[in-house]
């Protein structure tokens, strides 16, 4: 016997309901972590005597992990192998700051002003030692320009489950999408926008490497546990991994430990392994290479060894109609 299906208007009204539910979630999900930014056990260098330690650590507790270093060589050192986002420096003349404002302008911004503090008001001078380009400053036009590849990646998963019914299809699809995806997207990144210094096969490699874990991601859920399966993997890529990524400022600015589940989530781990690529030479880079070739690994053999279809053909009617269907076929044919 067929299921009785919901009025129209009552279907209808329990649609838009379910939406509204969702969006009241989403929206605080989104805003809450950016409306709580402030560093927590933010790594940074203390090239100074352990006064100068003590003072940091007692200003914010829980905010710093400090790492004392020899001289200033050492702290840049550091922060050229994205060991540290900073290092205060004690001088003759006070207190100065070296950032790797590559790594996050919004944490170069703040630390900037704790150095102030720590300077009793007073200009502290700071040195960025691993720069963003020159053309996008605040990291903006990075942040900005990576949300579109998470969401395209989500779409090119939902659309291969869901319009290719051939295994191999989907998985030739996937390594075809992620590797134009790379090479366009650093190409328009780096040399249409200018957001990404010029290191075009670096950065191409990065960008791949997330689109095909995003995307087989969705479209190994998908092939897996079928239309349920999709909207878990648009969860994890963009509803969920989004605002828990980090990439408008640092993983380490987040509510603990939304920042750090948000590095095991390829959004995050995509621009974080980007970031590494682009101005690190991939230093820093190792936990989200392994999330990231992990991921992708997953959905290829979910894609894989997956349903070819999600079952949305219509059940072979039974008894009676299905004679009468039987019938009806003949005498058409004759």
């Amino acid at each position: 016997m067929a299921r009785k299906q919901p009025p129209a208007l009552a279907l209808a009204a329990i649609l838009a309901t379910a939406i509204v539910l969702i969006q009241a979630l989403s929206v605080p999900f989104f805003a809450a972590p950016a409306t709580h930014l402030e560093p927590r056990d933010l790594p940074v260098a203390v090239a100074g005597p352990d006064a100068l330690v003590q003072q940091l650590s007692s200003a914010k507790p829980g905010a710093f992990e400090i790492t004392k270093v020899a001289d200033v060589s050492a702290a840049d050192e550091m922060l050229r192998h994205r060991e540290a986002y900073a290092a205060f420096i004690a001088g003759p003349d006070g207190i100065a700051l070296h950032t790797a404002s590559a790594a996050s302008p919004t944490v170069a911004a703040l630390l900037s002003q704790a150095a102030a503090q720590l300077g009793g008001g007073k200009p502290v001078p700071v040195t960025d030692v691993v720069p963003t380009d020159p053309t996008d400053p605040r990291g903006a036009g990075f942040a900005s320009g990576f949300l579109p590849l998470a969401l395209t990646s989500m779409l090119a998963g939902i659309a291969l489950i869901l319009l290719v019914r051939n295994r191999r299809a989907r998985l030739l699809g996937l390594g075809v999408y992620a590797a134009l995806t790379g090479l366009v997207g650093a190409a328009v990144l780096q040399s249409w926008l200018g957001v990404l210094p010029d290191n075009y096969l670096a950065n191409a490699t990065a960008i791949g490497l997330f689109a095909l874990a995003a995307a087989g991601l969705v479209a190994g859920l998908g092939a897996a546990l079928g239309r349920a399966g999709i909207g878990l993997g648009a969860l994890l890529v963009f509803l969920i991994g989004n605002p828990l990524s980090g990439v408008a400022a640092a993983p380490e600015l987040l509510p603990q430990p939304w920042g750090e589940v948000g590095q095991w989530l390829p959004v995050g781990a995509g621009s974080t392994l980007l970031r590494s690529a682009a101005y690190f030479d991939w230093a820093g880079g190792t936990q989200a290479l392994w999330v990231l070739t992990g991921t992708a690994l997953l959905g290829l053999v979910l894609v894989a060894v997956g349903r070819a279809d999600l079952g949305e053909q219509t059940a072979e009617p039974a008894g009676p109609a299905r004679d009468d269907a039987r019938k009806l076929a003949e005498t058409v044919a004759v």
